[in-house]
Parts: C-alpha cells; sequence; structure tokens
C-alpha cells in the first residue's frame, strides 16, 4: 500500500526544490500504477525522484511526487543470461553491494553510486571507459507505467523496439517499476592515481585513452596540473591503503580538506588561484580492489555541476579553450574540471549516441555564483555539438537539443504514444520536448 504524505522536496545539492500536491511513497508496482491512473483522471501530473542527485528540475513537480525508497530489491538472477532484474529505486551503492555477493559485477559505472539504478539510466549517467558505454546501455528490459497507468513489459521479446528509447526516457515516458541489467564476472580494477601536467597529457590523450581500459582526469584551473587516474582490469592479489591512509586521502583530503579550501574561496575568491596550489601536484598512488570499490567515491562537498558530452576527438581544444575562458575572464574556480570517456552507443537519448564521446564537467561549489562560467563553458561546447547530461544543469530548450539527437523525432512519437495526456510533464519536460 502506498503511504501518502505532504511536504517540500529539495534535491541533494540543495539547487532545485518543489511542493508536490502529494507525496507518495508505493510499495509495489500495483501502488505505482494505481497513483498515475488517479492522476490522470483527475487531470493531474505525477514524477519520480530517487537519490534527488540531479542537479536539474527533472523531478520538480506541483502534481504528484513519487519517492521510490521501498521499490528496493532484487527480484531475480539469471546467470545463463548474466542478468539481473531490480526494482527502480535501488541504489546503486546496495546494488554493487548484493552483485558482489553473488560474484558479479556491474561493467562500468560513474564515480558517484549515491543515485538509484531507474534515475542514472534515465539520465544518462555513464562512467568512463573507452570501450564501454553508458549505464543505459546495460538496460536488458524494463517495465514500464505508462500514461494510462497501465503496465508495459519492455525486453527483447516483447515491445523490443522501444528499449532503444526507454532506457534514456528523461522521466517523459513513464514510471520505471523495475530495471533487468547485464552484469558479468565480478573483476578487480587496478588503479593509477597521479599527476601530470595538463599540456603534455593533451598532447598524449590518444595513447592515454587507448592504453587503458578505464581513464580519467582532473585538471586544477589556476595550475598546469591535471590529476589522473587509469583504471585497469587485473588479478593481481587485493593491495589497499590502510585504514588512516585511506581515510587520510579519500576522506580528509578529497573531502573536508577540500571542502575547507571551498569555504575559505567562497569567503575570499581573491584567494582561490593561491589555493589551488595547495591540491596535490606530485605523488602516485596504486591500489588493487573489486571493481565498485575502485569506480565510485565518497562524496561529502555540496555543488552544482554542467556537463557536456563532445565528440571525443575535440576533447584537448574545447579543454584549451576553457583554460582560456578561465584565464581571460579571471573566474576564480575552486573545483577541478573533470574529463571522461566513453564508447558510442545507440540509444536515442544517450548523450554518447552514434559517436564515441568525451565528457567535460564543471563545477562550483555551493553557494557561489556559476551563471557567467557555466554559460561561457556551455557556449564552447555548442561549437562540438555539445550535449548536456540530462540531470546536470544547462539551459538548452527543445529547440537546440532537436538539432543534437539523430532520433529526437522518433523519441517524440513514441512520446506521443506512452504518454499522450502528459502525465509526466513538468517544467523540465516543457523546457527540453516543448510541451
Amino acid at each position: 500500500m502506498s503511504a501518502i504524505r505532504s511536504g517540500t522536496w529539495t534535491n541533494w545539492a540543495g539547487n532545485q526544490r518543489s511542493t508536490p500536491l502529494r507525496v507518495n511513497e508505493p510499495a509495489g508496482e500495483s501502488d505505482l500504477a494505481d497513483i498515475v491512473a488517479r492522476a490522470l483522471q483527475a487531470g493531474q501530473t505525477v514524477k519520480a525522484v530517487g537519490a534527488g542527485h540531479s542537479f536539474t528540475s527533472t523531478a520538480t513537480t506541483t502534481g504528484h511526487l513519487i519517492t521510490m525508497g521501498r521499490l528496493n530489491k532484487m527480484l531475480d538472477v539469471n546467470r545463463q543470461a548474466g542478468t539481473v532484474t531490480v526494482q527502480a529505486g535501488m541504489y546503486i551503492s546496495d546494488l554493487n553491494e548484493q552483485l558482489a555477493e553473488l560474484g558479479l559485477a556491474m561493467p562500468n559505472l560513474g564515480d558517484i553510486a549515491y543515485q538509484t539504478i531507474s534515475g542514472a539510466i534515465s539520465t544518462s549517467t555513464h562512467g568512463t571507459g573507452r570501450n564501454l558505454p553508458g549505464l543505459a546501455a546495460q538496460v536488458n528490459g524494463m517495465r514500464l507505467v505508462t500514461g494510462d497507468g497501465n503496465i508495459l513489459e519492455i525486453n527483447e521479446k516483447e515491445n523490443s523496439d522501444l528499449l532503444k528509447f526507454a532506457a534514456v526516457g528523461v522521466g517523459a515516458l513513464g514510471l520505471i517499476s523495475q530495471v533487468t541489467l547485464k552484469v558479468v564476472p565480478a573483476f578487480r580494477l587496478k588503479a593509477v592515481e597521479g599527476a601530470q601536467k595538463l599540456d603534455a597529457l593533451i598532447e598524449n590523450l590518444d595513447q592515454l585513452v587507448e592504453s587503458n581500459d578505464h581513464f580519467e582526469f582532473f585538471w586544477i584551473p589556476h595550475t598546469k596540473w591535471a590529476l589522473t587516474k587509469t583504471n585497469n582490469r587485473t588479478t593481481e592479489p587485493l593491495q589497499t591503503l590502510s585504514k588512516i591512509k585511506h581515510w587520510y586521502s579519500k576522506t580528509l583530503l578529497e573531502n573536508y580538506a577540500f571542502g575547507a579550501v571551498c569555504t575559505l574561496g567562497r569567503l575570499r575568491p581573491q584567494m582561490i588561484p593561491r589555493l589551488a596550489t595547495a591540491l596535490p601536484s606530485t605523488g602516485q598512488t596504486t591500489t588493487v580492489n573489486d571493481s565498485y570499490r575502485i569506480f565510485s567515491s565518497k562524496r561529502v562537498v555540496k555543488f552544482v555541476e554542467m556537463e557536456y558530452a563532445i565528440p571525443r576527438e575535440f576533447c584537448g581544444e574545447a579543454l584549451q579553450r576553457v583554460r582560456q575562458v578561465i584565464e581571460t575572464k579571471k573566474y576564480n574556480i575552486s573545483f577541478p574540471v573533470e574529463v571522461r570517456f566513453t564508447a558510442k552507443d545507440d540509444l536515442a537519448l544517450s548523450t554518447a549516441t552514434a559517436r564515441p564521446t568525451a565528457y567535460i564537467a564543471v563545477h562550483m561549489f555551493k553557494g557561489m555564483d556559476h551563471t557567467a562560467y557555466f554559460n561561457d563553458v556551455a557556449n564552447i561546447m555548442s561549437d562540438y555539438q555539445g550535449r548536456p547530461h540530462w540531470g546536470k544543469m544547462h539551459s538548452l530548450t527543445h529547440r537546440e537539443l532537436s538539432q543534437l539527437y539523430p532520433q529526437w523525432n522518433d523519441f517524440l512519437t513514441v512520446r506521443n504514444k506512452l504518454d499522450p495526456q502528459r502525465t509526466f510533464a513538468n517544467s523540465y519536460t516543457k523546457q527540453v520536448f516543448g510541451d
């Protein structure tokens, strides 16, 4: 039975807020269908929210808000097919732990595991890896509550033509009740973290991406340094930091000390270029651990973020232009610029559809004005047909977005079929789809 309450909802970063008509906490798929059917009859709207880790208004609503926290169970494991089926509200962190107990793993993950699986795939969350697409490309099937309250099975045998649209649905096609994911046998990664000068890194970027299973880096504005991370599959024995060293590097330095630097920079922005030199630019750390423990990191410091996906071949050029605009306009930026890579896929609204992709993400510490900086970076990315991450801040509308996705009109046709009355509409769908 669905629990009902009232109240104001706020996302993780605190930049999105809404007061829904009702907050619903369904206990099962039938509750989801019932909520949608009643909302449709009353002319009301419905939106689902997972962990609230999106920075856009994708989950805000003045209608019914559905929290998915009670839909958090693993439903099936099919070792022969290499799949697992989970309820849509399962957190990725919990999924990772349960898969590990079964000797299984996700082939690729993002660097944060706080999201629900349905929220992550719906916004095209990706991770990094030259031969690996994002999380949504690991979807083998799903069950979807459509705009009329009916339940639609989508998999390789039933409605298979809809899978490439529903896997990244941006919350516009229906409510996901459960997801079937492709998984692999559990594996270990050897992670090497170090630093390189940015110019040398960009010069050798193709070699770095091609020679590692997973490669990413973080350029530190106001410095010539980038922090690099290579993750490669290995059969080597576990090699982990001691509890004290792990706490020191991952909790104290990467979170609390970094947070203190950001807080001081917010109070005195003119100090940020000097404070940037406090971030490490020497030394190397090597660890070997289970893949999901290497992929994901703890994040305590709150921020807002914008990320664009561009064709991989333009990554170095675009990043140099970001550096130039920061220097020319004297922006004081305390957060590193994050760069990752994925293979192409064929999902209609995946940010990597039809092209090998580089992702460039910029951040701003919570409470600091990001507007001019983000706008300038967005303008740079537009020169490379940049596609914004659906869950991260951007100002593009359907006019620009429709030109960036080869299957855009096909997606709209599917939407008209599955939600003709716009039961799942909100301010974000109006922005990006032009309701």
